[in-house]
């Protein structure tokens, strides 16, 4: 029986048995043969998501103490935990790709790494933590969902758990707006004008247009992504039109109708120029959230250096 080692073959041999694996739903791990792109654009997505959940936890920490009741304050609270946790999970997994987690967070300081857009709004209200949970976390889900297949193992696993958790962040939101809707007219109009401030930015979350996406068709290629942008805003938009209504509140789109023959809603088209500019930087919040993350980094400098010389110092004794 002959044995085969990458040696064995020139490199348009591996990436066609690489692409093989991958039409037959057989994972990629860290220590199996990979296309350099392929790498680079799983590094690229995984720190950008992983960016978006640190920074996600920006304008909801600022409610945690402002939250109406104890109740409230404990499940925001657990939901920022949360998204703490998702940032080190989605860290972990770019390094199983060679990434160096500092490095992913100075690109992100230094704006040569994304994250999601929608984190650029202010949260002004007690009713954008609901908006933000039905929202931009049901944004979250489907396209997390989908991950949970995508064809890189330690990102597909993490993804699991990840959207078992923000499933009840969406649940969170709902319920908050819920409450708000059945209350008095002021707390119901602070429910819809949430709405009318979120609703854009959330669709926006997908990424830009598929003829805008420099990524997908290779990312659907390769199974990182098994849904376009432009797909899953589809998705997204069928979801939450019927949830708007149970809610009582309207969304702020005259064009939006069920379309019949293609059995979807059809509604308007979405403001680029406005997406573009907050994914260069220009946004509302996008110079306080890189401030805030920078300090965050910073300030918590003297506690890496005293792990770090705690372990050497245990290491040390455990040779001596």
């Amino acid at each position: 029986m002959e044995t085969y080692t990458m040696s064995n073959f020139n490199n348009e041999e591996l990436e066609k048995r690489f692409q093989e694996k991958i039409d037959k739903e057989i994972k990629i791990e860290p220590n199996d043969w990979m296309p350099d792109a392929y790498r680079k654009n799983l590094i690229r997505q995984i720190s950008q998501h992983a960016h978006s959940e640190v920074v996600g936890m920006l304008p909801e920490g600022n409610w945690i103490t402002r939250a109406p009741n104890l109740r409230r304050k404990a499940v925001l609270l657990a939901k920022v935990q949360d998204e703490a946790g998702h940032g080190l999970y989605l860290y972990s997994a770019c390094e199983t790709l060679g990434a160096d987690r500092e490095q992913t967070i100075d690109d992100m300081h230094d704006g040569k790494a994304k994250y999601s857009s929608i984190f650029n709004y202010p949260a002004v209200t007690w009713a954008d933590m609901g908006a933000i949970g039905w929202l931009v976390d049901g944004a979250a889900i489907m396209n997390q969902v989908a991950l949970c297949r995508t064809s890189y193992g330690p990102y597909a696993r993490a993804m699991v758990k990840i959207c078992k958790e923000e499933s009840f962040h969406q649940r969170q939101g709902f319920e908050i707006l819920t409450t708000l809707c059945k209350g008095t007219e002021q707390q119901k109009a602070m429910a819809q004008d949430a709405l009318n401030r979120f609703w854009w930015p959330s669709l926006m979350m997908f990424g830009p247009s598929d003829s805008d996406s420099p990524h997908s068709a290779q990312s659907i290629k390769w199974k990182i992504k098994r849904f376009t942008n432009d797909e899953l805003r589809q998705q997204f938009v069928d979801a939450a039109a019927p949830q708007a209504d149970i809610l009582g509140l309207t969304i702020p789109d005259a064009n939006l109708k069920w379309n019949e023959a293609r059995q979807h809603y059809d509604f308007s088209e979405i403001n680029w120029d406005e997406f573009w500019q907050v994914l260069e930087g220009n946004g509302p919040c996008n110079k306080e959230r890189i401030a805030a993350r920078k300090a965050a980094k910073e300030n918590g400098q003297w506690v890496r250096e005293a792990a770090t010389t705690y372990a050497e110092k245990r290491a040390l004794r455990k040779t001596a």
